[in-house]
């Protein structure tokens, strides 16, 4: 099993990072294999809402000026996937946002390729916003059928400057109980695969 984990933010060791490193140290306790993924300052676009995936059904976007079906392809080969982004005036910021329009569309245009496999956001913030930004990544979960795991708390974190993060003990904790019932859940879904569905494992 494998998690891939966006960082969202352009601060690439910032607050967002180091909640990331959290939450998979956990799984890699676990024994499942994690990648973190710098996703802030690369180049992304918006989708063009062109359609051609529809068309085309080959697991990519059309759109092939920038980087992004290199953080597509990653999504779709990945059992768990993460998405941690600052708080830019209490939304996801640009590249957060553009992985989700087209890995979402791409997704759906392929029967929707990202069904059953394990999500969860992560977010950061300075001071306030952050429950938005958590529901904009969720609703991208939900709508593409993904599942995702709770915690003792929503999973974000406050602090402005980088390290910030070292100070908010829930915070820190949240990403750690996160990444443990991310763990758990991705293991009894396997158990579930390799046993040939749900009623072979409930009996």
């Amino acid at each position: 099993m494998k998690v891939v984990a966006f960082n969202g933010s352009p601060r690439a060791q910032g607050n967002t990072r180091r909640g990331l490193e959290m939450v998979l140290a956990e799984l890699e306790k676990e024994g499942i294999q994690t990648e973190i993924i710098q996703l802030g300052g690369k180049k992304v676009f918006g989708c063009l809402a062109c359609g051609q995936c529809k068309i085309n059904k080959n697991l990519r976007c059309a759109r092939n000026d920038d980087d992004m079906n290199a953080f597509i392809a990653k999504m779709f080969e990945a059992d768990g996937i993460i998405i941690g982004s600052p708080t830019y005036f209490s939304n996801v910021n640009a590249e957060v946002k553009a992985l989700i329009d087209r890995a979402g569309m791409v997704a759906r245009a392929n029967d929707h390729a990202l069904k059953g496999k394990v999500g969860a956001p992560l977010v950061a913030a300075r001071r306030a916003g952050a429950t938005f930004v958590y529901s904009a990544i969720n609703f991208f979960f939900g709508i593409n059928q993904m599942i995702v795991p709770g915690s003792i708390y929503w999973n974000m974190t406050l602090g402005g400057a980088p390290g910030d993060i070292e100070k908010d003990e829930e915070g820190k904790n949240t990403f750690i109980q996160l990444g443990k019932n991310m763990a758990d859940l991705l293991k009894k879904l396997n158990l579930v695969s390799k046993s040939g569905g749900y009623g072979a494992v409930l009996g």
